[in-house]
């Protein structure tokens, strides 16, 4: 836009001469003299002062949005701010304060010596260093602005910190600061774009030259209008290419504690430090759950072996990869279930799961996962019944899940048969050297029961009853945590009870494994969406009962549930979530759902309008034939003639209808007009007006002649002086923007063109 503006700018007949109101007044002579020499103009200072502010919130904003993203310290967030409030302070006296470039070159040497401390020692990752070096490296560039390379490498910076907040985080208010960094963005290269115009232009523009006090309203209504557009259209590419992956860069992410909890490897405390958290873990819609009657064992990873301290699973590989069986569903084979096929009806329950980015290649799932349909090119199932995602293109983000969460009644598990020796079940009942009274309590405990089902239930009952749940976790490890809570501390959380159960069950020669996931979730009734935090991360335990299969117990009390959320709180979460599930997430699934609700929706709308068009049709009829009706009844021979007269009067209230609107729009484009509101418009309309009347005289004006030059070309005397008047009234209304001028400018013209009509 500016460069067609500019183009327009210099193809006017008075480019060459210098605008300056003040010295046009004073000096019309010297402002005639054709022969006088111009240099390029400086930017004024108005536009520099904007484009320094309009840099200064470019960097601004895309600091917040990095420090909004989590992927900076405080201590960092601190000392950054801090600089950033200099600047401002200095933007707002009107200072320049400026390093020295000696000393931003040795900040530099010094910084990157730290960089390859921070990448070794401190943040021990790459992306950590490399957004702290890009901060580092636009506070110093703030305070070095000295040419014109500097100040693009400012806004190069600032795109590199927004980017790298895109990568950090798929928060909803990411939206709002890229917005607001979108807007700063066009009106930072539209003032560019000015400064190097007029620096290009052999235009002198002075610092207070007409119209400048309106380059602040100019640019706050040009800026959003161009930012609305780039949305506009940056949308519609959007939706219509899909993203190939829905991962959000999560690799990338700052070290999330989320994903140690859901590794091969965990050690007790790990579960209780996620509890800690009130981050969003994952969001889940139960198809036909609209009040939020689930509470659902999210499963994750299962955990077989145990070296006291630590839960492990060595044989997490074993089991097999498998591939969409139809388009993007995979149907998951029943390893780990145990369950023979056909033993008890299923109840399915189909939900979607809109997983955040904690680092994780687990699907979580009810248990037991039957399909699951996906943007994916192959998933992993083990033996244990774990579901990952081993397709290196597509990290997870949104799936769909059918699960069976039937469970064998309480008399099967009764009748189910001994366990038969196997050494397929010798991993479930490892036991590492225990303190002698663990087995001695689970035989106390489970002294009464006949079957392995009801040891099992009696150990679950024994654990909820006689001991507490609590979050605060010991100070000093001890060498037998599952004794120490046992018999000493009696207070822990879900990992001890888990683990404590588990480890009797083997001890009384009941196969079993702890499950890490999460359980339950806060009901969002604005979505109908579960929302599942870290604090829902949860341990259960899985038993083995030969011909029914693995049956979950979950020997951890209630303990303080979080707060619930306001109901401000659950409609920003409906926002994030629908930032993320269409906009973050966007997939060729998405895009097929939304072409089919576009398409349904026009298809509605085009009957509507059908059945619209039929009911006035038949109306049209009815009254017609009444009308018809009663012409025969009064004797008129002709109802044409009758409808003639209306006709006439219908078609000419809509030609005077036009003409009225013709003749408002010509008024309001009137040049008579136009010289009180806008004189610069209305002197170039009238300077055209004048060329083609002397053009049809055969004084045609040639485009390497200015408005004076073409004045003096004209050899009647009478003519070339009212011309030279017009001329001068011409730059005056132009530049000067007086519309006294400009409303002179009628009456010579039409003495001009008298003139050339005599």
């Amino acid at each position: 836009m500016t460069f067609g503006a500019r183009n327009a700018f210099e193809s006017l007949p008075f480019h060459s001469a210098v605008v300056n109101n003040r010295t046009w007044m004073s000096s019309p002579t010297a402002q005639l003299d054709p022969t006088r020499e111009f240099r390029a103009a400086e930017p004024s200072f108005d536009l520099n002062r904007y484009f320094e502010i309009s840099l200064y919130l470019l960097a601004a904003i895309s600091f917040v949005s990095l420090a909004a993203s989590g992927g900076l310290n405080l201590l960092i967030v601190i000392l950054a701010g801090a600089v950033f409030a200099v600047r401002a302070l200095q933007l707002l006296r009107g200072e320049a304060v400026l390093l020295q470039e000696q000393w931003a070159t040795f900040a530099a040497l010094g910084y990157f010596a730290f960089f390859l401390f921070d990448y070794s020692i401190i943040s021990r990752s790459f992306l950590p260093p490399v957004v702290h070096l890009v901060l580092f490296a636009t506070l110093i560039r703030l305070f070095t602005l000295r040419r014109d390379r500097d100040r693009v490498t400012l806004a190069a910076l600032s795109f590199l910190m927004i980017l790298a907040s895109a990568i950090i985080t798929v928060d909803s208010l990411f939206l709002l600061c890229f917005s607001a960094f979108l807007l700063i963005a066009v009106v930072t290269f539209i003032l560019m774009e000015m400064r190097y115009s007029q620096r290009a232009s052999t235009l002198a523009v002075t610092a207070r030259t007409a119209g400048a006090e309106r380059l602040p309203s100019l640019m706050a209504r040009l800026g959003p209008a161009l930012m609305l557009l780039i949305l506009l259209i940056g949308a519609g590419i959007f939706f219509v290419l899909p993203r190939r992956s829905a991962g959000y860069l999560g690799g990338y992410s700052f070290g999330n504690d989320l994903s140690t909890g859901f590794s091969n490897k965990v050690a007790l405390g790990q579960i209780g430090r996620i509890q800690q958290s009130d981050a969003v873990a994952m969001h889940i819609q139960i198809a036909g759950d609209s009040d939020g009657g689930h509470e659902l064992y999210w499963r994750g990873v299962s955990l077989t072996q145990f070296d006291g301290a630590v839960w492990f699973n060595p044989y997490r590989a074993f089991g097999g990869p498998v591939g969409p069986s139809l388009g993007d569903a995979f149907d998951i084979p029943s390893r780990g279930s145990g369950r023979a096929a056909g033993l008890s009806s299923p109840r399915l329950v189909r939900y979607r799961v809109l997983l955040e980015p904690i680092g994780t290649n687990v699907f979580f799932g009810a248990s037991w996962m039957q399909k699951i349909r996906g943007p994916y090119h192959r998933i992993f199932v083990s033996d244990d019944g774990d579901v990952d995602d081993v397709d290196i293109e597509n990290q997870i983000g949104r799936y769909d899940v059918e699960s069976d969460i039937s469970a064998p009644s309480v008399a099967d598990l009764r009748r189910a048969p001994a366990l038969t020796p196997d050494p397929r079940w010798q991993r479930y009942l490892q036991l590492p050297a225990l303190d002698p009274r663990i087995a001695a309590l689970a035989a106390s405990v489970t002294a009464s029961a006949s079957n392995p089902y009801d040891k099992a239930a009696q150990l679950e009952r024994h654990l909820k009853t006689h001991y507490g749940y609590t979050l605060q976790l010991p100070s000093q490890p001890s060498k037998d945590p599952v004794a120490d809570f046992l018999f000493e501390r009696k207070q822990g959380h879900c990992e001890y009870f888990a683990s404590s159960m588990a480890v009797m069950l083997r001890s009384l020669g009941i196969p079993s494994r702890v499950v890490n996931g999460f359980h339950g979730g806060e009901f969002n009734r604005i979505t109908g969406e579960y929302i599942v935090r870290a604090r829902d991360a949860h341990s259960w335990v899985e038993a083995y009962f030969p011909g029914e299969g693995w049956i979950t117990f979950d020997p951890t009390p209630s303990g303080a549930g979080g707060t619930s959320l306001g109901r401000i709180a659950l409609y920003l979460d409906a926002l994030s979530s629908f930032w993320r599930d269409w906009i973050v997430s966007y997939d060729k699934s998405q895009q097929l759902t939304l072409g089919k609700a576009a398409i349904q929706a026009g298809r509605d709308r085009w009957e509507a309008v059908r059945r619209w068009g039929k009911l006035r049709y038949r109306s049209m009829l009815m009254r017609a034939e009444q009308f018809q009706r009663g012409l025969s009844a009064s004797g008129n021979e002709s109802p044409v003639r009758v409808h003639a007269p209306n006709l006439i009067k219908v078609f000419a209230a809509v030609f005077f209808l036009m003409l009225a609107v013709f003749a408002v729009l010509a008024w309001v484009r009137s040049p008579r007009r136009m010289a009180s509101t806008d004189p610069p418009a209305a002197a170039s309309l009238w300077y055209a007006k004048m060329t083609a009347s002397l053009a049809r005289r055969g004084y045609r004006r040639t485009p390497a002649q200015t408005a004076i030059d073409f004045a003096e070309v004209i050899p009647e005397g009478r003519l070339r002086d009212t011309v030279s008047e017009f001329t001068r009234e011409y730059l005056e209304a132009r530049f000067g923007s007086s519309s006294n001028a400009a409303q002179r400018l009628p009456g010579l013209f039409r003495s001009i063109r008298n003139a050339t009509q005599a």
